[in-house]
């Protein structure tokens, strides 16, 4: 977590080195989780693809760097590097991992496998995994970040800097999880309407930063060759992990297309049967 423009205490910069340490741990361990589930699965004698294997080590393992590793560049370009990896590509990783579908399948049947259902199909979970709410949570905390002085806050306030970093992870996952609905959702909401969701969020996401090209976030100082260059990492950045994203949607409409030709095609066959069966009756 870099710490930018700011000369902390020694005691708020070992408290900052501690929280480091521990998210670090807890990615290092919720990769170690998934492993272990997705062996235990395949040891059962179940499929599981080891692409998703790849997908969740790697966004575990990406987001453990982007938190305790030094960033390149100035500290505005570094931070940038975190907000790009922690609050999107991350989360796209994490979500091709269908993580929720492997602890459902992992689990036998009974109260703790129901009761994860239970959660996952929740009305409040619904609400909040709708494409809608789901953009405007995340486009909402980056403004919110970026445009009033709470990123000059968060390096005052080592605390705030950790609940910062967890709510752009975790509005990162809530959208990315609302429109990819890889995993079992209380509702399945179009194609048109999450790829509308997803251009929404990319159209406020590069006019937030052509903003920040220009000016700083209010309350910090950087060279303006930093400043310039994280801007322009969060624009095109944002635009390849959108990209990503628009390939999914698109994978899934090519699938769904099959299938309906699929079925289609199916009846068609049905009914010619049907009809050469009658004549050969009648004759």
């Amino acid at each position: 977590m870099r710490h930018v423009h700011v000369h902390p205490g020694a005691a708020l910069a070992e408290w900052g080195a501690v929280a480091e340490l521990c998210s670090a741990a807890a990615a290092l361990a919720a990769a170690s989780v998934y492993l272990l589930s997705a062996r235990r699965l395949r040891r059962r004698g179940d499929t599981w693809p080891w692409a998703r294997d790849v997908a969740f080590a790697s966004g575990c393992g990406a987001m453990g760097w982007a938190i305790s590793a030094e960033t390149p560049g100035g500290p505005f370009t570094g931070h940038m590097v975190q907000h790009l990896i922690i609050g999107m590509v991350a989360p796209l990783l994490l979500v091709l991992a269908r993580p929720l579908t492997l602890a459902l399948r992992l689990l036998p049947p009974g109260r703790v496998r129901r009761g994860l259902l239970r959660a996952a199909h929740a009305r409040p979970v619904a609400v909040l995994l709708s494409p809608p709410v789901a953009a405007l949570t995340d486009v909402g905390g980056l403004w919110l970040l970026y445009r009033t002085g709470l990123l000059a806050a968060t390096h005052q306030h080592p605390v705030l800097g950790v609940v910062t970093h967890v709510h752009v992870l975790a509005a990162g996952l809530i959208f990315t999880f609302s429109v990819c609905q890889l995993d079992p959702v209380r509702r399945r909401w179009s194609l048109a309407a999450r790829g509308t969701a997803v251009l929404t969020v990319g159209a406020a996401h590069s006019v937030l930063a052509k903003g920040l090209y220009a000016s700083p976030p209010p309350g910090t100082t950087f060279a303006t060759h930093d400043l310039r260059t994280g801007a322009q990492l969060m624009y095109y950045g944002g635009d390849l992990v959108e990209m990503a994203l628009a390939v999914v949607l698109a994978v899934q409409w090519y699938g769904a297309r099959g299938r309906a030709n699929a079925r289609r095609s199916g009846r068609k066959r049905g009914e010619d049967l049907a009809s050469v069966t009658a004549t050969r009756s009648e004759a």
